[in-house]
């Protein structure tokens, strides 16, 4: 039985060599990213039992991802190597603040493989959680939005949890297209784990309490609202908690924080730990991943952050 599955593209990334815009930055460091994965990866180092389903082109670069992915721990029974599909890439521009842009290269993407046919009913059956993000039907949504509808009603026949992180990325679609696609996905999920922007496109509010309102109207169990630096606000069950964000040490690279927060989140979760408890490892390993360059090599293993959390001892030597 596995804890976390996911569906979704994943990319080579190419992180800068140096800060500042990417016109002038000459070299670049090969990294693997995209959002459902670096959730996977994320879920994986907490000690979850994890799987992914994806495509990947049959180049060097997608073999490249496979041997990392599974080096990671994660169950890849499901993603297969793909001809005349390269493997999709993105480019990142750091600026010094830690800040950045994303460009992408992801059109024709190996993903666009998978149909509902491939889609292996006994996999998605075998978790407890069913993790999906907007970014996956972006990328091909004349197809991946009925794909991601079929795969959650696969998940719901079997009493699997959806867990949705909107994740939304206005360089792969219009705000119109994905609001108009991401809302078809509200009534079947259980845990929403959103900021406060894309909870706004969703569901015409950016106040909190009415977020919750209307989540809870969906029939969304979890709510959790991703704030940055201002922390998180949680909703379970009646209970309503505002977490104060944890302060990292150094601000590096941003990109894969939300990641970071959502696999903190279904653990917790997958634990049946109190929501304030939750909340606070979620906001943890936020912190943790902008303090490391790259879009998964900050999320820590769980040792790590119970040490940060001052729940285990750190011993140097």
């Amino acid at each position: 039985m596995k804890d976390v599955i996911t569906i979704g593209d994943a990319m080579i990334t190419f992180n800068p060599a140096s800060t500042g815009p990417m016109r002038y930055v000459s070299s670049f460091e090969r990294k693997v990213g995209g959002a459902e994965l670096n959730v996977a990866i994320g879920c994986s180092r907490l000690g979850l039992k994890t799987g992914w389903i994806s495509c990947l082109g049959n180049d060097e670069f997608g073999r490249y991802i496979y041997n990392f992915v599974r080096g990671e721990g994660i169950d890849v029974s499901q993603v297969d190597l793909v001809d005349k599909y390269p493997t999709s890439l993105n480019f990142k521009e750091i600026m010094e603040d830690g800040s950045g842009k994303t460009f992408y290269y992801r059109a024709n993407s190996p993903t666009t493989a998978l149909t509902i046919d491939t889609l292996d009913e006994a996999f998605i059956k075998s978790t407890k959680v069913f993790h999906i993000t907007g970014v996956f039907p972006a990328v091909d949504q004349t197809k991946n939005v009925a794909l991601i509808k079929h795969a959650i009603s696969l998940a719901k026949k079997n009493g699997v949890l959806i867990s949705f992180d909107p994740n939304i990325r206005l360089k792969l679609w219009s705000k119109e297209e994905a609001r108009s696609a991401l809302r078809e996905f509200l009534p079947y999920v259980d845990i929403l784990l959103t900021g406060v922007e894309e909870a706004e496109l969703l569901l015409d509010t950016s106040n909190p309490l009415e977020i919750i309102e209307k989540s809870k109207g969906f029939g969304i169990s979890y709510v959790a609202i991703k704030q940055g630096e201002n922390g998180s606000i949680g909703y379970h069950d009646g209970q309503y908690i505002e977490a104060p964000a944890v302060k990292a040490n150094k601000v590096v690279d941003t990109v894969g924080a939300g990641d970071g927060f959502d696999s903190g989140f279904i653990y917790g979760v997958i634990n049946n730990w109190s929501l304030d408890r939750t909340l606070k490892l979620a906001n943890t390993i936020g912190s943790m991943v902008v303090s490391v360059s790259g879009d998964n090599e900050g999320l820590p293993y769980l040792d790590d952050v119970l040490i940060q959390l001052g729940e285990k001892e750190f011993i140097e030597r």
